[in-house]
């Protein structure tokens, strides 16, 4: 991430602004009382998820991205879609194993963090 885009988002406070909007749809994991993941989808399109280190390759995120997909179909989207970076190899290889494909690649604007964004569909 470029000195101007990591300035940029600790000045605006993009991360906890959407926190603060987003959280009472957030869905969470937890594990013995702890939390050990979340996910946050709106329409069709998922947001965001996260597991914490101690809890990665424990199933945390399929998990989550199941949960997340039966309630996208639920309310009648026939495709959930979500993006990562270029760099997130572990997300990426997360999202192939459980049917997502890539579908394009583009530069991350919206950050202009200088990194590249993926976009991953997969049909319900």
């Amino acid at each position: 991430m470029t000195e101007a885009a990591a300035q940029r988002y600790v000045e605006t406070d993009i991360g906890g602004r959407y926190v603060d909007q987003s959280w009472p749809k957030f869905a969470v994991a937890e594990i013995d009382g702890a939390v050990a993941g979340l996910i946050h989808w709106r329409a069709d399109f998922i947001e965001a998820l996260h597991v914490m280190a101690s809890r990665q390759r424990q199933d945390v995120g399929r998990k989550l991205l199941s949960h997340a997909e039966q309630a996208i179909g639920a309310a009648g989207s026939a495709q959930a879609r979500l993006e990562t970076d270029t760099f997130n190899m572990p997300a990426q290889a997360l999202y192939k194993a459980v049917g997502y494909i890539e579908k394009t690649r583009y530069p991350d604007d919206e950050w202009d963090s200088g990194f590249t964004t993926v976009l991953f569909e997969k049909w319900l």
